[in-house]
């Protein structure tokens, strides 16, 4: 039960978001959905009257044996992150916060992860269960607590990245895992190209490791395992060690590459693609899978790239408000995706043209 705040407080504050969805339902009146504000950045403009979820916080329960924690999703990421690690355990997708107060539900909704989630997963693969308010004020749940309490669609996991437009996240139980035993990170130089080769090679070998990035030129290792297992393996690389802080620094964007003039591209690529021929400087991540790029190039020129190469992009800090974000979907998936929509929020108050027009 959550220390901070009694139980009766928190039951008004969720009687208090519904009542509110409810009214805007009736009269076809728009909500923003506001958390801590941390990632308000990503995404379209939003309008519509502010929907304060922060306060809605706590951590529900918490089972390290179980490796299952449910939490409110207004409670800060840093709360939950400093009750795992008094047990060893972690949240294995590594997410960002970019600011402080960031929470549960605004990293849910915004389906972020961070260098560890091609070795261990992303926050969707982690997502068991949720509790939401939908676009008519409904109380819904979904999952639970337990891997095999999914029956059909799983409902839960399709809450991760949809930004707020499928329903006002109220509580999330997620899977967690223990902290590695031990951690080192090795750096290499070598050019881009040659860090694509080494990444996929790494890959599909059997050294433990959690995290590949390259930068400047310079390609970074990170192994995590049993500290025997990462010793073995760094005298096999003989690569330069360095401090482990480098991968927070690019989880929360601040490394120099981030404050470089230009508008913030995130692509997602297959992780053999070569470096594609757009203008601007480049940081691979995710083993080369996750490429973020600085760039003053044409919107629709960076879009048509991503798509030409398999993937797809997306403008996560843009200069300046921008009407296409997210990748431009073909016909037959925008129409299911207003389908879905629809059937979640029928006339459209939650976070309306967060992710689409």
């Amino acid at each position: 039960m959550e220390k901070n705040q009694p139980m009766s407080k928190q039951q008004d504050i969720s009687a208090e978001l519904q009542a509110a969805v409810e009214q805007a339902y009736r009269h076809h009146r728009p909500l923003a959905i506001l958390g801590s504000g941390s990632k308000a950045f990503l995404g379209r403009p939003l309008a519509g009257e502010a929907l304060p979820v922060a306060g809605h916080r706590g951590i529900l329960h918490y089972e390290p044996s179980e490796l299952v924690l449910t939490a409110r999703a207004g409670t800060p990421l840093a709360e939950i992150e400093a009750a795992l690690a008094q047990h060893g355990q972690m949240l294995a997708f590594e997410p960002p916060h970019h600011g402080p107060g960031a929470t549960l539900g605004g990293t849910v909704a915004c389906g972020l992860s961070g260098p560890r989630r091609p070795y261990s997963g992303s926050v969707r693969d982690f997502v068991l269960g949720v509790k939401i308010l939908n676009g008519k004020g409904e109380i819904l749940r979904f999952g639970g607590e337990v891997m095999k309490n999914v029956a059909g669609y799983d409902v839960s996991r399709l809450m991760a990245g949809a930004h707020g437009t499928l329903g006002v996240l109220l509580e999330i139980s997620l899977k967690v895992l223990p902290q590695p035993e031990a951690e080192t990170t090795l750096r290499l130089s070598m050019s881009a190209t040659e860090a694509i080769a080494a990444m996929n090679r790494h890959a599909a070998g059997p050294l433990p490791f959690s995290a590949m990035a390259c930068d400047h030129g310079v390609l970074h290792l990170r192994l995590s395992g049993a500290a025997e297992a990462v010793a073995a393996a760094c005298r096999q690389l003989e690569g330069e060690t360095m401090d482990n802080g480098f991968w927070e620094n690019l989880r929360e964007q601040r490394l120099n590459f981030f404050q470089s003039p230009g508008d913030l591209w995130r692509l997602s690529l297959a992780p053999a693609t070569p470096p594609l021929d757009l203008p601007g400087l480049w940081l691979y991540d995710w083993g080369g899978a996750q490429r973020w790029l600085k760039t003053d190039a044409p919107h629709a020129t960076v879009f048509a790239a991503a798509a030409a190469a398999g993937g797809h992009a997306t403008l996560f800090r843009p200069q300046a408000p921008a009407d296409q974000v997210f990748q431009p979907l073909p016909e037959s998936l925008m129409a299911l995706h207003r389908r879905l929509q629809l059937a979640f929020d029928p006339v459209g108050v939650l976070n309306p043209g967060r992710i689409y027009p």
